[in-house]
């Protein structure tokens, strides 16, 4: 590990007058940020520590929703009674997610801004666009069963890693934000993120020493629920295929559906034409698999995930058919 300095800010405008320093970076839970920088992947002259910032609350909004503080830990939101009961795909979702001892220590705005585990980007001795732009990508021609099958580019393959961005694409949240220069905005979660084209290195559309303040929820929706991730092992596992899913019925006809896929893209991933095609149709098994088949009517796959395929498509139409019979029941 290379050497570097440290602060603790009090506040937000303490914290985004230090991140100008050059070669600072922002650290909160570090579950993420001290691995890269352990195997040179990452190497900040100077850490910004906003763990101790005044965030981590989860209150109610004049909308009807939650605000969830950036600083809240993976456990905490979890465990937190409103967002058990009115978002229950979010629960799932981070509960799903590493491990009981990284959700105590993980905190909201860093789950969203964590890197690819793609093999390649922490191995320093293989090129990576997203690491050295224009050195290639190694997976392309590589290993790539982790890999993306939708939104990926010649010059990056590699999939995000966040299952809690996948909830939250799936609710509609938006995060709100403090820029640099003390101003505010608020973005949807959804288009936070940047596909790779030609500059993989750049995954966010977050300005330089932008910091994520909140996480906002809109009002809960009427509808089932459903997180499914499929993994290769129970727990501890990034997704191959995961699926954030909410299905409002009315009869037997679907009113509508949300669809959010992870472990398959650069980003969350929205199947939009499919929750398109959903509307009106009937809640039936056929339907469901249909709206998986959908999903990836567009995907690529490049060897040694060619499975992942199949896989989305069904994990769509087991997901929707979990939510659906949810909201019936």
């Amino acid at each position: 590990m290379r050497p570097f300095t440290y602060e603790r800010p009090a506040d937000v405008p303490a914290a985004l007058q230090a991140i100008r320093k050059p070669g600072a970076r922002f650290i909160a839970g570090g579950t993420n940020l001290l691995d890269l920088m352990k195997v040179d992947v990452e190497a900040p002259t100077h850490l910004v520590d906003v763990s101790r910032l005044p965030l981590e609350r989860i209150e109610a909004t004049e909308a009807g929703g939650l605000r969830i503080g950036a600083m809240a830990t993976n456990t905490y939101v979890a465990a937190n009674a409103r967002v058990r009961e009115h978002y229950p795909v979010l629960a799932a979702a981070l509960l799903n997610g590493a491990s009981g001892q990284l959700r105590n220590q993980a905190t909201t705005g860093g789950n969203l801004l964590q890197r690819t585990r793609c093999y390649y980007f922490y191995d320093v001795s293989k090129p990576c666009n997203k690491r050295s732009p224009g050195s290639g990508c190694s997976a392309l021609h590589g290993y790539n069963r982790i890999h993306a099958i939708l939104g990926a580019s010649d010059a990056c393959i590699a999939v995000h890693p966040s299952d809690m961005a996948v909830a939250l694409a799936a609710l509609d949240a938006e995060i709100e934000t403090q820029t640099a220069d003390g101003q505010g905005r608020r973005l949807k979660v959804a288009d936070l993120y940047r596909l790779p084209g030609s500059t993989p290195h750049v995954e966010t559309i977050l300005q330089p020493g932008e910091l994520i303040t909140a996480v906002v929820l809109p009002p809960p929706v009427s509808a089932g629920q459903v997180y499914r991730k499929v993994r290769d092992r129970a727990s501890y596992a990034f997704a191959l295929v995961s699926v954030a899913a909410l299905v409002e019925l009315e009869g037997d006809r679907i009113r509508s559906a949300r669809i959010a896929l992870g472990g398959v893209a650069p980003k969350p991933w929205r199947a939009v034409e499919a929750e398109r095609r959903l509307m009106g149709a009937n809640a039936s098994a056929a339907t469901f698999l249909g709206a998986g088949e959908t999903t990836v009517a567009e995907a690529h796959a490049y060897g040694h995930n060619d499975f992942k395929i199949a896989l989305a498509a069904r994990t769509v139409a087991r997901a929707l058919s979990e939510a659906a019979a949810q909201h019936k029941g």
